[in-house]
């Protein structure tokens, strides 16, 4: 609950932003502050809307109920040809995941490339690749597992996250992408 709360929160500070910028627009002329407002919600408005998108991929990837990964579907084989086999793409990814901080493990398409790809996020908006499509994403942000782990116990929240993963959903974010 506290989760969809949270993506509640970014989507209407994304719309509110949206709202208020040109709001400003115009006023540069007369006010010489006006400029650093209008950079501040731009800044803002990247971390409300990434918060927003990050936290789409993150929901819907548990939509529908656990499913596992089909050995035989095209992302699996793609994790297998770029990580040499589906355990040590999962080892590899949750160890990313006990990054210290806030922020999000990411699984990304890089079309360009062909490739998987995985990342650290900061918080919602540092660390995004340009060009890649998101497809697996798992919120490190401690309101996501601190009411069902303490921190101390954030494996626990990583494996239980994939226990529940629905990676029929990861495979659509994979299929459109490619």
């Amino acid at each position: 609950m506290c989760d969809t709360l949270v993506e509640a929160g970014y989507v209407k500070n994304t719309n509110l932003i949206l709202e208020k910028i040109p709001e400003y627009r115009g006023y540069e002329k007369e006010d010489a502050f006006t400029p650093y407002v209008v950079s501040e919600l731009q800044r803002r408005f990247a971390f409300e809307y990434n918060g927003m998108r990050n936290h789409e991929i993150y929901f819907a990837s548990l939509e529908g109920g656990a499913k596992n990964l089909n050995p035989e579907s095209k992302l699996a084989k793609k994790i297998a040809e770029n990580c040499g086999s589906i355990e040590t793409f999962l080892n590899n990814f949750k160890t990313l995941a006990l990054t210290r901080g806030i922020g999000w493990a990411v699984l990304w398409y890089d079309k360009k490339g062909d490739r998987l790809l995985c990342s650290w996020v900061d918080e919602q908006h540092l660390g995004q690749l340009n060009g890649c499509n998101m497809l697996l994403a798992l919120d490190m942000w401690e309101h996501a597992f601190v009411y069902d782990y303490p921190t101390s116990q954030k494996k626990d929240y990583i494996n239980a996250y994939f226990e529940n993963l629905n990676w029929e959903k990861v495979e659509e974010n994979y299929l459109k992408a490619i």
